[in-house]
C-alpha cells in the first residue's frame, strides 16, 4: 500500500493545480512513447527485448497517472482513511481551541477574600496586581491601583436636577479661591481634583487654586507633586500655590492657613479627595453675591472607593447628633413649599466642604484653630454662623463628588479626636444644654479628665460678635435636636451581686434588655430620668430618632424595651422608682428589676419579680442626685 504523505503548508489548490500538470506529463510521454512505436514497428517486432521494455514503461506510466488521479479525486472526496484523519485534526484543533479560551477565561487565585476592596472589583487582576492593589489600598483607603490608571479629565455624570441645567448666572460674579487640604493623598487624586476644577469652573472667575500640605510623609508628594504644579502653572500661568506645614497641625490648622494664602472674594474650602462637577461655582458665587453672610454647602455626590463610580446623593440639609457626628436630616417643609427645586436650602450645620465669602469668614473667626486633627469643626463653624448673625444654606445646583475611604489610615480612631473636640464644642457654644455632649459620650461631666484646650479666645470672640444663645439655635434653627434636662443618672448599670455583668439593650432587632459582660459602649447606655423614665441603649434624643425605654409587662418574668414615645401613648409600666445603690421598682406593678442565675449555664438573667433587695448601681450622676442627703 502506498502511503500518502501530508503536505499542512500546500492549500487544497495549489495540490490541485500540481495534480493537473502531472496527469498531463504522464499522458504526453505516453502518447509520444505509442507513436514512435508505430512508426518503429519492424524495429520493435525484430527487438523484441526493447518492445517489452516499453510496454512496462508504458504500463509504469499508466499506473502513475491512474494514482494522480487519485490523489487529485481524493482532494474533492476523501477516503475513510482521510476522514479519519480529518475528523481527528479538527478534534485536536477543537481541543486546543478550547484549552487557549480555558486559560483565557480563566480567574486567578483570589488572595485577600475579605477585603473590601474586591467585593465589587478587580476580578480580572493577577495575582502579582491583587498583590499591589491591595497594599495600596491598605496605605490610602481607596482605590489608588485604579485611580492611577483612570484618565484625569475623566467625564462624570452630570447629577443636578433638571431645572438646574436650565439656570442661567450673572456673567459679573466674584472671583474664587480653591483651597485643597491634603496628607498622603494619593497623586492621582489630587490631579484630578485639579483638573475637575480647572475643566468646570469658568477661567474668568476661577482666581487660583491653593494646595494646603499637612505634613505629608509620602516622598512622591514632594518631588512629582511639585512637578506637575509647574506643569500646570506653564499652561495656567501662576493659578497653583502650595503651602506646606512643617508639622501636622490638623485638618482644621490645615483650611486657616488655605484661607490665608487666598485672596479672591470667595473661598472654598474642599478636600483633595474630590470632582467638581459641571457648573458647581456659578450656585455658589452667585448666591454669596446676594448675600455675603451665608455660608455654602454643596451638595456631596459618592465616589465609591472601589470602582469609582459616581453614586448619586439626595439633597438633604446637613444636621449632627449631641455627639457632634454628622448626620443628613430631611428637607424642611418650608422649602418644599418653595416649589423651586434649585433654592436654597435653609441647614443646622455644614459637612466640612464649604464656601464662603473670605472677608466674612475672617469676621466671624474663620475655624476654630483649637480643634485637634478631625470632626467637631464643621458643627462649631455651623453653630458660629447661625448664632453670629450668619446663616448656612445647602444649594442643590452645585454638586461636588466625594470620594469616601473605606477607612481613615492616618487616624484608625476616629473618637478620641471626635470626643475632645465635642466638648470644645459644647463648652464654647452650648450653654446650660452642653449636658447632653457628656451624655451621648458618656463622660462625667466633671473631673472627666480630658484636655480640650484653651476656651478663652474663643469665648472672648462669642462675646465681641454679641452671639445669640444656644437655646436660640435650638428653639430657630434645629428643633429637631431634642434636649433631656431631666437625666440625674446615665452610663452602666450593675447589681451589686455580681459587677462585671451590665444591663445591655440585648440582640437588635429585639426588644429584650440582657445582662452582659460590661463593654460601656452604646449598648449599655442607660439613662434614668427624674420623671420615672429609663431609656436604654444609644442616646438618639432626636425628634425623627426612637429612643426605647424599659417597661414591665406585669405578666411573665422578663423586662421589656419599648419606643418611649408609643409606650408614654399606650400607657405602658415604664415608671420607675430608683435611688442610687437601692431597688429598681416599677411604680405600677411594683415588681422589681432584679438578676436570676441559671445553675446549670451558669449565666444571669434580667429578670421583673418580687422584690428581694437587690441593690444597683449607675455609673454617672447629675450634680447632687444619688447623694444620701440629697435623694430623689
Amino acid at each position: 500500500m502506498v502511503s500518502r504523505r501530508r503536505f499542512p503548508g500546500l492549500t487544497p489548490i495549489a495540490l490541485l493545480l500540481v495534480s493537473f500538470v502531472n496527469v498531463f506529463l504522464v499522458t504526453y510521454v505516453k502518447n509520444v512513447i505509442q507513436e514512435l512505436r508505430k512508426e518503429r514497428q519492424g524495429y520493435l517486432e525484430v527487438h523484441s527485448r526493447s518492445f517489452n521494455q516499453e510496454n512496462a514503461v508504458i504500463e509504469r506510466l499508466d499506473h502513475l497517472e491512474t494514482y494522480i488521479r487519485n490523489i487529485s479525486i481524493s482532494m474533492n472526496k476523501p477516503s475513510n482513511e482521510d476522514k479519519k484523519l480529518l475528523q481527528m485534526s479538527k478534534k485536536e484543533m477543537h481541543q486546543k481551541e478550547n484549552k487557549l479560551e480555558t486559560e483565557k477565561k480563566a480567574v486567578p487565585r483570589i488572595l485577600f477574600p475579605d477585603s473590601y476592596l474586591f467585593k465589587r472589583w478587580g476580578t480580572d487582576l493577577t495575582e502579582d496586581q491583587q498583590t499591589k492593589a491591595q497594599e495600596l489600598f491598605t496605605k490610602y483607603g481607596y482605590n489608588v491601583y485604579l485611580s492611577d490608571q483612570l484618565p484625569l479629565d475623566r467625564p462624570i455624570r452630570d447629577t443636578r436636577y433638571a431645572s438646574c441645567k436650565k439656570k442661567s448666572y450673572p456673567k459679573d460674579l466674584p472671583t474664587l479661591s480653591v483651597i485643597l487640604i491634603f496628607m498622603n493623598e494619593a497623586v492621582s487624586i489630587i490631579l484630578r481634583a485639579i483638573t475637575s476644577i480647572i475643566n468646570r469652573t469658568p477661567s474668568h472667575l476661577l482666581k487660583e487654586i491653593i494646595l494646603v500640605d499637612d505634613h505629608s510623609s509620602n516622598e512622591d508628594l514632594l518631588g512629582l507633586l511639585d512637578e506637575k504644579i509647574r506643569n500646570y502653572n506653564a499652561k495656567y500661568p501662576g493659578l497653583l500655590k502650595i503651602v506646606r506645614h512643617q508639622k501636622r497641625e490638623g485638618l482644621t490648622q490645615a483650611r486657616i492657613s488655605g484661607w490665608k494664602a487666598s485672596s479672591a472674594d470667595v473661598v472654598a474650602i474642599l478636600d483633595a479627595h474630590i470632582e467638581v462637577n459641571v457648573a458647581w461655582a456659578e450656585p455658589i458665587l452667585s448666591r454669596i453675591k446676594e448675600d455675603r453672610t451665608v455660608i455654602i454647602s454643596p451638595v456631596f455626590d459618592n465616589i465609591r472607593f472601589d470602582d469609582f463610580d459616581i453614586f448619586e446623593y439626595s439633597v438633604a440639609a446637613d444636621g449632627f447628633d449631641w455627639a457632634m457626628w454628622c448626620l443628613y436630616e430631611a428637607l424642611p417643609e418650608e422649602w418644599y413649599k418653595l416649589k423651586d427645586d434649585t433654592a436654597p436650602v435653609r441647614s443646622p450645620s455644614i459637612m466640612g466642604i464649604l464656601a464662603a465669602h473670605r472677608e466674612f469668614l475672617g469676621e466671624i473667626g474663620v475655624l476654630d484653630g483649637g480643634m485637634h486633627i478631625y470632626g467637631g469643626e464643621n458643627v462649631e463653624l455651623g453653630l458660629r454662623a447661625w448664632q453670629c448673625g450668619g446663616k448656612v444654606e445647602v444649594l442643590p445646583c452645585s454638586r461636588i463628588a466625594h470620594l469616601e475611604r473605606a477607612h481613615k489610615p492616618y487616624l484608625l480612631d476616629l473618637s478620641i479626636a471626635m470626643r475632645r473636640n465635642a466638648l470644645r464644642v459644647a463648652e464654647v457654644w452650648m450653654d446650660d444644654y452642653k449636658n447632653m455632649v457628656y451624655f451621648a459620650w458618656n463622660l462625667p461631666i466633671e473631673n472627666h479628665g480630658i484636655d480640650y484646650g484653651d476656651v478663652t479666645s474663643r469665648k472672648e470672640l462669642r462675646k465681641k460678635l454679641n452671639c445669640k444663645s444656644f437655646d436660640w439655635y435650638i428653639k430657630n434653627v434645629y428643633p429637631n435636636l431634642v434636649p433631656m434636662n431631666t437625666i440625674v443618672g446615665y452610663g452602666t448599670i450593675k447589681n451589686t451581686l455580681k459587677e462585671d455583668i451590665c444591663i445591655d439593650q440585648g440582640p437588635v432587632p429585639g426588644n429584650t434588655p440582657i445582662m452582659y459582660g460590661c463593654h460601656g459602649y452604646s449598648p449599655q447606655h442607660v439613662f434614668y430620668h427624674s420623671t420615672g423614665e429609663i431609656y436604654v441603649g444609644g442616646l438618639k434624643a432626636r425628634r425623627n430618632a426612637v429612643d426605647r425605654c424599659l417597661s414591665d409587662p406585669g405578666t411573665g418574668d422578663l423586662p421589656f424595651l419599648d419606643q418611649c414615645d408609643e409606650a408614654i401613648n399606650k400607657g405602658l409600666n415604664m415608671y420607675w422608682d430608683f435611688e442610687q445603690g437601692s431597688s429598681i421598682i416599677n411604680r405600677k406593678t411594683k415588681r422589681c428589676l432584679e438578676i436570676l442565675r441559671d445553675e446549670t449555664a451558669s449565666y444571669y438573667t434580667l429578670v421583673m419579680k418580687a422584690c428581694t433587695g437587690q441593690k444597683w448601681t449607675i455609673q454617672h450622676t447629675v450634680k447632687d442626685w444619688g447623694r444620701k442627703d440629697a435623694l430623689r
